[in-house]
């Protein structure tokens, strides 16, 4: 299913209205896995040279899950790619499964907010549902995946990879077993953290502070 992609949500702020940070972020990932950019850097730092096969992305089917303003960025960079893309969210109306669109994609990459209901909507089933040579990339919260399925499923070759930003607990453990599992490029929740997003974020706050003090409160919760 091609399609133009477009937001579902409406902005609010300066940066939640252009996220390209954590969407830029994801395609690190991908293309890290894709070409194995990382043990390929280790091996011309150790003297070697290249030993691995990189997966071309063009023409291969890229699967969203969450299609807000994030999903919808990654989605059109995936176009881009020249990938085939295809979404599936709880909120999108699509005759698109997850279940379908976890067997036919290449890559799936996540692009929810953590709520009851996305709590664990990664797990054993999910995974096993996917390509063996298949990257999932979370970008979005980390206990969206079941953490100890995704495992199992790095360990046994179930996916082919997974790139990670976010996780069950932060900052990751230093025994945590993600940080010795095969086939994985980990990032420490670094999507939003670039020079723009922290400009916005500070810029807002002295805004705040100074409209409270005026007593004009901007950016109010209404509750």
């Amino acid at each position: 299913m091609r399609r133009r992609w477009t937001s579902a949500h409406q902005s609010c702020g300066r940066y939640s209205a252009h996220p390209s940070g954590t969407a830029e972020l994801t395609w690190a990932l991908i293309l890290a896995l894709a070409r194995h950019i990382p043990a390929e850097d280790r091996a011309v730092r150790e003297g070697g040279w290249q030993h691995t096969v990189g997966l071309e992305l063009a023409g291969l089917t890229l699967g969203v899950i969450g299609l807000g303003r994030l999903g919808s960025q990654v989605a059109r960079i995936g176009e881009a790619f020249g990938m085939e893309v295809i979404a599936w969210s709880q909120n999108l109306d699509t005759p698109l499964t997850k279940e379908e669109l976890l067997r036919r994609s290449d890559v799936v990459t996540i692009h929810v907010r953590l709520s009851d209901r996305t709590r664990g909507m990664i797990g054993a089933a999910e995974l096993a549902q996917m390509k063996p040579t298949a990257l999932l990339i979370n970008t979005s919260r980390g206990p969206i995946v079941d953490e100890t399925a995704l495992l199992a499923a790095l360990e046994s070759g179930e996916i082919a990879g997974a790139g990670l930003d976010v996780y069950d607990i932060e900052p990751l453990p230093a025994d945590h077993p993600l940080r010795s599992a095969p086939n994985t490029v980990l990032t420490p929740h670094i999507g939003y953290v670039t020079g723009a997003s922290y400009t916005a974020f500070y810029t807002d706050a002295v805004e705040d502070i100074a409209a409270f003090l005026r007593g004009e409160p901007v950016r109010v919760i209404n509750r």
